[in-house]
Formats: structure tokens, C-alpha cells, sequence
């Protein structure tokens, strides 16, 4: 009977859990977008004032809960020196969220190169793994548009390979966007993870 009851309070109220790291270099928005993940998804969560954020030095953890999903965010550190700790983190990630800053396309090339170009480092270490490319801060009229934003990073795509990848319009400031990212990574790594291992990379 103990058994049985376990198992239906576990099949009622245990969430799956995936890992989703949020990289991007400093200033883009990551803690931003997670707090404002939080505060739409957590009905409880009364959330940090968004302009005290401050730069991310390390890491912040985050938890939200999308029906029998429970995402676990991992916000890490975007400043060069950080950018080295983050293929630590690749062996648990289920999916990735990548914030780019589209008001301030001098530093394009280099959210490029962090991104994985021309190196390719973190998108052929996560082969399969879900992308969310999230252009960050369209609330502002000067900011970069997404063919913009889609075509400074086109020489990315021979490393994106056979994924789920989605490049959306978001601003974490005013919450434009953010539900639709979060249901867009939660649909893509529970349909990743249930595939056989050899099809994980089959978009």
C-alpha cells in the first residue's frame, strides 16, 4: 500500500528537472531575464527590484515551474575572464538560453565569440542541446532588429547543427517575451530528453 501510495503522490506532484544554463556576456540581461522568469512563473515570488540588479560576479540560481516541468537556472558570469567556467557547468545542461544585448552592437563580435565562433567550443560541446538566442532589449528604439541580430550571428549556423534553436525579440526589462522563451525551452527539453541518445540531435 505504501508503495502504491508513493507512487501516485509522486506521479501527482514531483517535478521532472532539467538544467538550463543562461550564458551571454555581462550586461545583456541574464539576471534580469531571471528574475522576471521568476516573477512570472513563481505566483509567491515577490522578486528582487530589476534596477538593482547588478553584474553578475559567479553564478545565481533560479527555479521555475512550468506544469510537470521544473526548470533549474543556472545564470552565469559573462565577463571574459568568467566565460572559461562555463564548460563546467555543460556535463548537467539540458537546454541553453543565450542573451544578447541588441542596443549595443560594438560588442557583437565578441557575444559571438563567446557564443561559440569561430572556435565552436560551447555549441559542439552541448551537440542536441536546446538554444533559446534570445535579442535582448527591444524595448529600446536604437536597439538592433532580429534579421540584424540573425545575420551578424549567420556564420554561427554550420555550428548549430541538427537542434532546436530559436532566435526571439525579448526584453527582460519590461517581461516583452520571456513566457514565450520559457515554454518555447520547456516543450524542446521534454521532447530532447525522452528521445533514444543516438536521436537527441535530430531537430
Amino acid at each position: 500500500m505504501y508503495t502504491l501510495l508513493s507512487g501516485l503522490y509522486k506521479y501527482m506532484f514531483q517535478k521532472d528537472e532539467y538544467c538550463i544554463l543562461i550564458l551571454g556576456l555581462d550586461n545583456a540581461g541574464k539576471t534580469t531575464f531571471l528574475e522576471q522568469s521568476k516573477t512570472r512563473f513563481n505566483k509567491n515570488y515577490k522578486g528582487m527590484s530589476l534596477s538593482k540588479i547588478t553584474t553578475t560576479v559567479g553564478l545565481n540560481i533560479g527555479t521555475v515551474d512550468v506544469g510537470k516541468a521544473r526548470l533549474m537556472f543556472w545564470d552565469l558570469g559573462g565577463q571574459e575572464e568568467l566565460q572559461s567556467l562555463w564548460d563546467k557547468y555543460y556535463a548537467e545542461c539540458h537546454g541553453v538560453i543565450y542573451v544578447i544585448d541588441s542596443t549595443d552592437e560594438e560588442r557583437l563580435v565578441e557575444s559571438k565569440q563567446a557564443f561559440g565562433v569561430p572556435a565552436g567550443d560551447m555549441l559542439e560541446a552541448l551537440c542536441g542541446v536546446p538554444v533559446l538566442v534570445l535579442a535582448n532589449k527591444q524595448d529600446v528604439e536604437t536597439c538592433l532588429s532580429i534579421p540584424d541580430i540573425k545575420t551578424a550571428f549567420s556564420d554561427c549556423t554550420c555550428k548549430i547543427g541538427r537542434r532546436d534553436c530559436l532566435t526571439q525579440a525579448c526584453s527582460a526589462l519590461t517581461g516583452k517575451g520571456v513566457r514565450e522563451g520559457i515554454e518555447w525551452m520547456v516543450k524542446c527539453v521534454v521532447r530532447n530528453v525522452h528521445r533514444p541518445p543516438r536521436q537527441r540531435d535530430i531537430t
